[in-house]
């Protein structure tokens, strides 16, 4: 059962580190760190869910559903890094 979540494996990791990322930008932006961590925590079933069912339905698209989620990731966490950089 295991094996065909193996080709999303980077994706995990590297969503999980993003989700921690973007939790960290919340709390120095001052928001309430209860309320962001359940956001993130519905945020992070929500996407175990679609991730779960969509899997089955979209194996075969394996390397572009990767390539996609993989630069959503850099994006976002080169997003992160300029703000921090700049200060806001």
């Amino acid at each position: 059962m295991l094996e065909q979540y193996l080709p999303f494996v980077g994706l995990i990791i590297f969503g999980n580190i993003e989700n921690l990322v973007l939790s960290s930008q919340g709390v120095v932006a001052g928001v309430n760190p209860l309320k962001l961590g359940i956001a993130s925590i519905c945020v992070v079933i929500v996407w175990l869910m679609i991730g779960t069912f969509a899997t089955q339905l979209l194996f075969d698209y394996v390397d572009f559903i990767d390539f996609i989620g993989g630069l959503a990731i850099f994006i976002l966490g080169l997003q992160a890094m300029i703000e921090s950089v700049r200060g806001e």
